[in-house]
């Protein structure tokens, strides 16, 4: 996880061009405000109420824009953060990669929403001459970093088994609720469950090589409809992959789960010991639930003897947004990167592969059979 920044009597400034400034938007918002050295100096969206509630955030005015390609045209910011709806991102990125400039991303997950985008996006990133960052927050959580502790120190031994739990509110509102349709999200298990199979490939630092998902929309959003079309996203699913050298990951998701006090529920199991990491819901969906901290457990097979330990996060740092302390150190690492300090830790090809697994995961679940996957190294 990235350190803490370095005190400086004044810390270069970087200037953030923000494209999407809907709720996500305003999460960076507010955890860039908490880092010294970070000014936001332009929002770029077209819906006027997303604007508005972002210039309440930042306190103060900056550049107003409707669209990403008036901010790139006004060349006024050092690092760009994207977090646009899902379908929104490809257009964006290519966009800037035809621009010329070689100004440094940030861009929320997922990368894309389709194969074909997948396969288009691979190729022209590759040519992009500045830093590209895909925003795995889930990697940053400062729990999840405790639980890899014991893994990467080898007390665990040999890791066999990462099981994911995530019990939670359904789909947040959002503009045009363009979350409750695959066509522009990709699907649930794109949408939601990227962060979760990019965590599987970081922890077993390995590569799928089959995956097997059993899904449906069995509670959420059933009596909505917007303009004569009904949700058609899946609340609800079981996705089991296998791994290149013998490992195995599940993803349980419950979408209609929000009485749960923890929100995630991580077990990582090798042949010496086993580690959990329980995440509890943020305070902003279960208001007066603040004091529950989060803790790994540390369970060794002999002697067997759990050790409990739980995990504190700055109140500040919690408040900024709903995940967990994540996007705050994921921005250390961006920023470090922008000046040069470090190399991307979250790659173009992490955040594709965790999308091509989402996409053969939400196949899976339609068909009903498992999907074999190859992702050369």
């Amino acid at each position: 996880m990235p350190t803490e920044p370095k005190t400086e009597e004044q810390p270069r400034i970087l200037r953030y061009g923000l494209i999407g400034v809907g709720c996500m938007g305003q999460e960076h918002i507010r955890n860039l405000a908490l880092i010294p050295g970070s000014e936001v100096v332009a929002i770029a969206d077209p819906t006027e109420s997303s604007r508005a509630e972002a210039l309440r955030q930042l306190g103060h005015p900056v550049a107003e824009y409707l669209n990403h390609r008036e901010l790139l045209d006004s060349e006024v910011v050092d690092a760009l953060v994207i977090a646009t709806p899902n379908d929104t991102h490809w257009e964006i990125l290519k966009d800037i990669f035809a621009s010329g400039k070689k100004i440094p991303i940030l861009i929320e997950k997922p990368l894309c929403s389709s194969t074909e985008e997948c396969d288009a996006l691979e190729s022209a990133a590759a040519g992009y001459g500045a830093p590209v960052w895909v925003a795995m927050e889930y990697r940053y959580m400062p729990p999840v970093q405790a639980m890899l502790e014991p893994v990467r120190n080898g007390e665990l031994g040999r890791v066999r088994m990462f099981t994911l739990t995530e019990h939670r509110h359904p789909f947040l509102d959002k503009v045009e609720q363009w979350n409750r349709f695959n066509e522009r999200t990709g699907g649930t298990l794109v949408e939601k469950a990227c962060h979760f199979f990019d965590l599987m490939r970081y922890v077993l630092d390995d590569e799928p090589v089959r995956i097997y998902a059993s899904g449906a929309a069995d509670v959420n959003h059933q009596d909505e409809n917007y303009d004569g079309r009904v949700p058609d996203i899946i609340d609800n699913a079981y996705v089991i992959v296998d791994f290149e050298h013998g490992a195995r990951a599940l993803f349980d998701l419950c979408m209609f789960a929000e009485g749960s006090e923890f929100h995630e529920h991580l077990s990582i199991i090798g042949d010496k010991a086993k580690v959990e990491c329980f995440v509890p819901v943020a305070p902003e969906h279960w208001p007066g639930h603040e004091d529950v901290p989060a803790e790994i457990v540390l369970s060794p097979r002999n002697p067997p003897n759990p050790v409990r330990k739980a995990i504190e996060v700055d109140e500040k740092i919690l408040a900024a947004g709903g995940h967990h302390g994540s996007t705050y150190y994921e921005h250390l690492g961006f920023r470090s990167t922008v000046l040069g300090e470090s190399a991307v830790e979250v790659t173009v090809q992490d955040g594709l592969r965790a999308v091509r697994m989402g996409l053969a995961a939400e196949q899976s679940a339609r068909e009903g059979k498992a999907v074999e996957l190859n992702f050369s190294r």
